[in-house]
């Protein structure tokens, strides 16, 4: 069945949770006065489509429906999640909660994205203030996995284990407050480094583009897979966190910031730093900047997901439960052993294409590589195995590459085992765009012992299943191209 979330104000944050719910398979109702909602969601919908889906290497379910409504109680029927993304004024968060509050489903979660108010603010003269919770997260909201969720003092603890579960499902981290604060926590960071910046622009020390080259070259990208209180355990050494505060500690008495102060926003320090900004970024539309951020992020994000490391570790715990109770979760005993396996279904993301804009070649072979890696594990060759000192070494490979596929292609690459007996399997992946053709890859392998090094006789279990899809799969044609030499005719 369909899940359903509302969301309630549809502007760059409202547009950002409507495409992480509809891509994840939500249906998702809109409600927002502007005349515009509509184009604007579009045109957000639209980037989300082409970064999103390449984040996992298994493919997101299928996409949802954004149906756009005139009233608040029609958008709200039905929904388990209700996002209100409203301006940031206090009187008209009020109303909007008393309107969904009158027509929504008491057990349903009510998230703010609120950046700023107390979930106690918000939950001022509600009809049930349990129900309604901060669940601020950051922009891009599809690609970025943090959402600050601050349920209160009056937060119910179903509810709050509900949104923390929805959220983790969307590939998505809770980080749950015990205890309310203005500005919750991670924009408390963002605003201390801000006013700084803006002295260091109004003092002529650093320009717009300076500043941010010293964050994207340096201590951003440190924070981006360790945050601030483990990169600084690294900085300690071999002594570790207490070292390094007993040696930096006396610099936070030093006059170095001027955090204490607000530079006044004078209209001509407004027309610097905005003058600035133009030189720095004026080349670039806002919707190519957010492509430029978006590509950044998904590559980012899929490095430290190899890594299995901060937000790549969510990715990873997202695929697995995508995986569950699927063909890409299931061992040899749940397929049949006579037709191809289904090893890979997957979006290209963005980082896998070339100056042509279409696949590399490199890439072509990491997705072969990685269905192979998955028969492995069907038949039982799985990390557990390896660990045991047993595995499969790739001997011989031969890719054709029939057609083109670009970024956001959904593949499936379907796999028949050719040989498989004693120590040998030789496998034949198929790979496809719905149903073109688009490569093949063939693959000769041979099972080796880990400690000698050595072709050996693999395991009885994994055995019986590599013979069980080779004498299920003696039956079906022969593939076209198999056995093929470079330069044979086609």
């Amino acid at each position: 069945m369909t899940r359903t979330a509302a969301i309630i104000g549809g502007g760059v944050i409202g547009g950002g949770w409507a495409a992480r719910f509809a891509l994840n398979g939500w249906n998702v109702r809109v409600y927002d006065p502007d005349p515009e909602a509509e184009r604007k969601i579009g045109e957000v919908m639209e980037n989300a489509r082409r970064s999103l889906p390449g984040l996992t290497d298994v493919a997101l379910p299928a996409e949802a429906t954004v149906s756009f409504h005139g009233a608040i109680a029609e958008a709200v029927a039905g929904a388990e999640w209700i996002q209100e993304s409203v301006p940031e004024r206090l009187e008209i968060k009020h109303a909007t909660f008393a309107e969904v509050q009158a027509a929504c489903d008491p057990e349903a979660v009510i998230g703010s994205s609120t950046s700023g108010f107390k979930p106690s603010e918000l939950q001022q003269g509600a009809k049930r203030a349990g129900q309604i919770m901060v669940a601020h997260p950051f922009n891009p909201v599809y690609l970025l996995p943090l959402v600050e969720l601050v349920p209160g003092e009056a937060g119910e603890a179903t509810l709050i284990e509900r949104a923390k579960a929805t959220l983790s499902s969307l590939g998505m981290h809770a980080l749950h407050l015990k205890k309310e604060i203005d500005a919750h926590v991670a924009d408390r960071f963002l605003e201390a480094v801000w006013r700084e910046a803006l002295w260091l622009v109004k003092d002529g020390i650093a320009t717009t583009e300076e500043i941010d080259n010293a964050i994207r070259y340096g201590f951003g990208i440190r924070w981006a897979q360790m945050g601030l209180f483990e990169t600084y355990r690294v900085a300690g050494g071999e002594a570790g966190m207490k070292h390094f505060m007993a040696q930096f500690g006396p610099a936070l008495k030093w006059p170095w910031t001027k955090l204490i102060n607000v530079p006044d926003f004078t209209e001509e320090l407004v027309d610097l730093i905005a003058d600035q900004s133009d030189a720095q970024s004026g080349a670039h539309s806002i919707r190519e900047l957010e492509r430029i951020r978006d590509n950044n992020l998904v590559t980012m994000m899929r490095g430290l997901k190899a890594q299995n490391w901060g937000a790549g570790a969510l990715l990873n715990a997202q695929e697995k439960v995508m995986r569950a109770g699927t063909p890409m979760g299931a061992r040899a005993a749940d397929l049949p052993a006579d037709a191809p396996v289904l090893t890979a279904e997957r979006t290209v993301p963005l980082d896998w294409t070339d100056y042509n804009g279409h696949m590399t070649e490199s890439r072509y072979l990491h997705a072969f590589a990685d269905a192979t890696d998955r028969f492995m594990e069907i038949i039982g060759c799985d990390a557990e195995y390896i660990a045991s000192g047993g595995s499969y070494f790739t001997a011989e490979t031969h890719i054709r590459h029939i057609d083109e596929v670009n970024a956001g292609a959904v593949i499936q690459i379907r796999t028949q085992v050719i040989l498989g007996e004693g120590k040998k399997m030789h496998l034949w992946h198929e790979m496809r765009e719905g149903g073109r053709l688009l490569a093949t890859g063939e693959h000769f392998l041979l099972h080796v012992s880990l400690e000698t090094r050595k072709p050996s006789i693999p395991a009885p279990h994994v055995e019986e299943a590599l013979v069980r899809f080779a004498k299920g799969h003696a039956g079906l044609p022969r593939p076209e191209g198999l056995g093929r030499a470079i330069g044979a005719p086609r």
